[in-house]
Parts: structure tokens; C-alpha cells; sequence
């Protein structure tokens, strides 16, 4: 959990300093350091959700491949 943690407030921190660097303004550095990240965890999380699917779909086996003894 602490590397969870520690790696949120980078992210947020990349994101303040991206922001404020782009615009010079200290109010859209922080908003982007709030918003980018929740939009970047609801866009991974249905990343997820696509390449389990691609992944079960590989990996299922093929009925007509089962060798019955």
C-alpha cells in the first residue's frame, strides 16, 4: 500500500509540475494534479477489462482440441 501511495502523489506531482510548467499558472497545475490522475484510473481501469478479455480469449481452450481418453 505505501508503494501505492508513494507512487500517486508522483503522479500527482508530475502532473502539478507539467501543468504549471505549460501555463505558469499554480491553479491549473493543481487541477491537473487532481483530475489527471482519477481520469487516468478510470481509463486503467477499463485498459484492464479489454486485455483480460484478449487474454481469456486466447487462452481458452478449444473444445474440439480436447483429446478425450
Amino acid at each position: 500500500m505505501i508503494k501505492t501511495i508513494s507512487f500517486a502523489v508522483i503522479h500527482m506531482g508530475v502532473a502539478f509540475t507539467v501543468g504549471y510548467v505549460m501555463t505558469g499558472d499554480i491553479a491549473v497545475g493543481g487541477a491537473l494534479a487532481l483530475v489527471e490522475p482519477m481520469c487516468n484510473t478510470v481509463a486503467y481501469y477499463f485498459h484492464e477489462k479489454v486485455w483480460n478479455r484478449i487474454k481469456d480469449k486466447t487462452t481458452a481452450v478449444n473444445p474440439d482440441q480436447i483429446i478425450h481418453a
